[in-house]
């Protein structure tokens, strides 16, 4: 009995990759994205050393590389902390790690793995195109059947696209991010680990005020925590965070970022390119962290941020998914080359990623917690910041330690993922 496709929709960084994975071992994929193309106004581009690995048992690492027409790439040069105008600690890249941290061009990667996988005859790529309701087996609506204890239910068998096609398949796959629509289809609920807060993401013309090392800078003053690092293609990247609305007040964005910054970037954010470059509202990122209780449930999994949307803290976002889809892609072709003709084997195999998989989300999803309680700390309370400010040559090399202490496992991950052949 042929098995029908696997469908996976979403095509980020972690649908894109698996994907090609699947496809490239002779499984038959069909990937859904419902953008037209992969120039979203924001996408993550931070890969650790863990997310670089992951790029090179794919065999993708060269599209950094390549002589001619290489993903634009751009390494971070050091970690630096800035508080209320005074340097805290600073941290060199790579950290001990083979690779330094680098940002990478989403847009171009994507397309770059896409057009691959458009190579293996069992690919099928649809863009432009939305899910608006799965099938259910033996059902004679699209309502989620109650989701029996053990992950047991009705299983699904489809996808219904916004076209009116009806895809049939073995396992439909969301890869579609924190929002999923995957997930609220399915009925598979998120626990919400933290109340969502906001970052807003400037795009900015490059200055040589900015090393070329092109360090990640925080900066703290006042009630303002931002960064400042230079992005994959060159760009000076912003990134401001707000835990309320009074950002919408703001009418004068170009003085608000000099005036909690230091004498040398701030004459950036005043100089006339920047005033006219900002003049409009900066990009909102609403952030919401969490996990899946069941990954999956007979005929359907998640995987990334559908399954645990990350804190940005750290770039863990795209990491972790590339390390869901290789490890998915270990469970799954194992489960399809079973012999097996139904499709009781694939739902197991969903079901041991999510065991797999578990121990590293949650302890990574802990670490980020307790990075962002720390600089919480240090937004609400003034005297903390005039202390660390004050005794920053004491105290800098203790606060270095510590912070050096989480990134181990942040940069590194705390499991073995290995992509079978």
């Amino acid at each position: 009995m042929e098995r029908k496709p696997i469908a996976i929709v979403g095509a980020g960084p972690t649908g894109a990759m698996l994907g090609l994975l699947l496809a490239e071992r002779g499984i038959p994929v069909v990937v859904i994205e419902a953008s037209r193309n992969f120039r979203r106004v924001f996408r993550g581009e931070g890969l650790m050393p863990s997310g670089l690995e992951a790029l090179a048992q794919m065999g993708l690492l060269p599209l950094l590389t390549e002589a001619s027409n290489p993903v634009p790439n751009q390494p971070i040069g050091s970690w630096d902390f800035v508080i209320e105008g005074r340097s805290i600690f600073s941290v060199d890249e790579p950290m001990g790690n083979d690779r330094p941290c680098t940002l990478v061009a989403q847009p171009q990667l994507l397309e770059a793995v896409i057009d691959r996988a458009k190579a293996c005859a069992n690919f099928r790529f649809i863009s432009g195109e939305t899910v608006q309701s799965l099938a259910w087996e033996d059902c004679a609506t699209s309502e989620p059947p109650e989701l029996e204890a053990g992950g047991g239910s009705a299983r699904i068998s489809g996808c219904i696209l916004s076209s009116g096609e009806t895809l049939e398949t073995s396992l439909v796959i969301g890869c579609d991010g924190r929002t999923s629509t995957v997930r609220k289809l399915a009925d598979l609920s998120l626990d919400e680990s933290s109340k969502p807060f906001n970052i807003l993401w400037f795009k900015l013309p490059d200055t040589d005020r900015l090393p070329a090392s092109n360090p990640f800078t925080v900066f703290v003053k006042g009630d303002a925590v931002f960064s400042v690092f230079r992005s994959s293609e060159g760009l000076i990247q912003v990134g401001w965070t707000v835990q309320n609305d009074d950002w919408k007040g703001v009418t004068d964005w170009s003085e608000t970022l000099a005036a909690a910054s230091p004498p040398w970037l701030a004459e950036y954010f005043r100089s006339q390119e920047i005033v006219e470059t900002i003049a409009d509202r900066p990009v909102l990122l609403t952030v919401t962290v969490g996990y899946a209780t069941h990954w999956s449930r007979p005929g359907c999994l998640l995987l990334g941020d559908a399954a645990h949307p990350m804190s940005p803290i750290r770039a863990q976002g795209i990491n972790m998914g590339l390390r869901d889809a290789i490890v998915a892609t270990n469970h799954l072709v194992q489960a399809w080359n079973s012999g097996i003709q139904d499709s009781r084997d694939l739902d197991q195999a969903a079901v041991q990623i999510q065991a797999d998989r578990e121990p590293e989300i949650r302890r990574i999803q802990a670490l980020q917690a307790q990075e962002a309680a720390d600089g919480a700390k240090l937004h609400h309370s003034a005297a903390l910041r005039a202390v660390i400010k004050a005794l920053a040559p004491a105290i800098g090399i203790g606060l270095k330690q510590k912070w050096l202490w989480r990134q181990r496992e942040l940069r590194s991950g705390i499991a073995v993922v290995k992509l079978e052949s």
